[in-house]
């Protein structure tokens, strides 16, 4: 990791940590939650999409078995949330794993084809499984994580705990990506062929890269679950995989800080629009594809290069 990417990574961590000192209003702490928990989604995304060249829309599937696991363990057995969580993480691994080592040996529509079929299979059992799931109707009384007596019953501390694990995750992630393992990923989405001529286990590093991503789904489930304390199968529909992909694009595919980015503009920009009233997804539209056609390659490296260009200029 360079020197660039941590001085970013601190400057980020000192936001997150006053973020909440400067909104103050319970509501909107609340958002900056769901940012939260969707960045870990996202950067898994990022490192499946940007980096390995393998596109999904299942990924709402594994953010729901994470979510309806810990929810249902907690709940109608009685678990432990924390046992909730790793039981989580461990299913939606284990899930992408099982999907993962058909799906990917299928390229670009096709596979996204397949990613999109889970997804919806996934809906419907969560949807037509009432006796487990609740159905359309959903469930609550989900309880909140505890630790030593300590439960982290107000939105403030919940805020902290996630990012915790999201800083976590992204540091991770930087350090994968500029790692031997990152080069390997990059290699693949430049040209597969090649990489499997120059030795790389393309097949191997794919599967472990979905994996890996839907695991950071499973745990962006979990923590969901134990925040809203409520979990009904609408949340976790194809369209919203559709929100997430978007959301990939905006920041930027090809840039880890696009996930974080674009994740936060698709999170926190609809909350100001509402201002507009009747007019707010007018405008939401407009201003994503203004993003698209002006910035193709998303939020981080658009801006990144049009800096670079103006400094290129005033030399």
């Amino acid at each position: 990791m360079g020197k660039g990417n941590l001085s970013g990574f601190l400057i980020l961590t000192a936001f997150i940590l006053i973020a909440p000192l400067l909104v103050r209003n319970p509501y909107y702490i609340g958002i900056l939650v769901f940012w939260g928990i969707y960045t870990l989604i996202t950067i898994g995304l990022s490192l499946l999409i940007g980096y390995t060249g393998q596109i999904s829309l299942g990924h709402a599937a594994f953010f729901g078995l994470g979510a309806y696991t810990s929810g249902i363990l907690s709940t109608h057995f009685k678990l432990s949330p924390w046992l909730g969580l790793i039981a989580a993480v461990f299913i939606a691994a284990f899930v992408a794993f099982i999907i993962g080592a058909p799906a990917l040996k299928l390229r670009g529509h096709y596979l996204a084809m397949a990613t999109l079929a889970f997804g919806e299979i996934i809906y419907i059992v969560f949807n037509q499984w009432i006796s487990l799931t609740g159905g359309p109707s959903g469930f609550g009384g989900i309880p909140r994580f505890c630790l030593g007596g300590f439960c982290l019953e107000s939105d403030f501390t919940y805020y902290y705990f996630v990012w915790a694990i999201v800083l976590l995750a992204f540091l991770a992630s930087l350090n994968l990506i500029h790692s031997r393992v990152g080069r390997a990923l990059r290699s693949i989405h430049g040209s597969e062929i090649a990489a499997n001529c120059m030795g790389v286990d393309t097949s191997g590093y794919k599967l472990k890269v979905f994996v890996l991503s839907g695991a950071l789904g499973g745990l962006a489930g979990s923590l969901y679950a134990h925040f809203v304390t409520f979990l009904s199968p609408g949340t976790f529909s194809v369209m919203f995989s559709v929100v997430l992909l978007t959301m990939v694009a905006v920041g930027g595919m090809r840039n880890i800080w696009g996930a974080i980015t674009g994740t936060a503009i698709l999170t926190i920009l609809p909350e100001y629009l509402r201002i507009f009233q009747d007019y707010d997804i007018l405008i939401y539209g407009g201003v994503l594809l203004l993003i698209m056609i002006f910035l193709p390659e998303g939020l981080v490296m658009g801006i990144f290069n049009l800096i670079k260009k103006s400094l290129k200029k005033a030399r």
